[in-house]
């Protein structure tokens, strides 16, 4: 065979792997993904059919461009943007904004006037009117919770309740609220948290708490009103906590705090106590 005869024959292969390559590519970013995409260069009748269906059960948002399940509710006001994804059942009020990359999960519904971030993942949860959930935020997967059975494996403990955020509650980036296993985890009206906070299932908060970053609260714990979180304050486990306290920073609640006041150390005390604690350590150091 000639040079120019080879190189004939040699386009033609290509052409031809181009266009089973493009074939394949159509089959594969369909919605529908229980069906493998075929390498034999045809496209099955089923994946279009399904595309069809899909077609009609996912609709694109007038209002910019995000995509949403059909039985979800969008009020006309709201603004999804493109590439934010609402799933089947939610209910999306008056005014929202969501964000690029935010998911939307089953059944959440969010109050109006809200703004939800970048990259925002919202599932088994209820948000009021007028909260901000910054980029990143992560609300309602399962807790942490693990038993020991009689064979010495780790088995999880079932986490099927939700999260309920109150109405003018601001989260800041990158915190996760996890879902309850035996009661919801709540979050008050006009409670703000800061960046980086960890909120464990079944936790309560009241309403007008303040989370500074780095906050980390353990399960079942309950919050009352008006109480404020240094930076980086830990809390164990089932901990109950009265309304109108303050902890300083990098302090560990480690038992119930019942008298309203400030608080400080490890394990957290009144914070005058705490104060005599560090002023008799520094003279015995010396």
């Amino acid at each position: 065979m000639t040079l120019l005869g080879r190189l004939t024959s040699y386009n033609f292969i290509l052409r031809n792997r181009h266009s089973l390559f493009v074939r394949t590519l159509n089959c594969s970013t369909l919605p529908n993904h229980h069906h493998q995409p075929s390498f034999s260069g045809s496209v099955s009748p089923v994946l279009e059919d399904d595309a069809g269906r899909d077609h009609e059960v996912y609709k694109k948002c007038h209002n910019g461009g995000g995509t949403f399940h059909k039985s979800a509710y969008i009020d006309p006001t709201a603004h999804v943007e493109l590439g934010a994804f609402i799933h089947p059942r939610s209910h999306v009020s008056a005014n929202v904004h969501i964000g690029s990359g935010a998911i939307i999960g089953p059944e959440v519904s969010i109050g109006q006037s809200t703004t939800i971030g970048y990259n925002v993942a919202l599932t088994n949860c209820t948000v009021g009117d007028s909260c901000v959930i910054h980029n990143g935020v992560c609300i309602g997967q399962d807790g942490f919770g693990f038993y020991v059975d009689e064979d010495g494996n780790m088995v999880k403990k079932p986490q099927t309740l939700k999260v309920r955020i109150g109405n003018h509650v601001e989260i800041g980036a990158n915190s996760c609220i996890d879902r309850g296993s035996w009661r919801d985890t709540a979050v008050g009206d006009y409670s703000k948290i800061d960046n980086l906070v960890q909120i464990g299932h079944n936790v309560v908060i009241g309403k007008n708490c303040m989370l500074c970053g780095q906050v980390g609260i353990a399960g079942s714990v309950t919050v009352g009103d008006y109480v404020t979180f240094g930076g980086r304050v830990a809390v164990r486990d089932h901990v109950s906590i009265v309304s109108k306290v303050r902890l300083a920073a990098n302090s560990c609640v480690t038992k119930d705090i019942s008298v309203p006041g400030d608080y400080g150390g490890f394990p957290a005390v009144p914070i005058h106590e705490w104060r005599r604690h560090l002023a008799g350590h520094r003279r015995n150091s010396k």
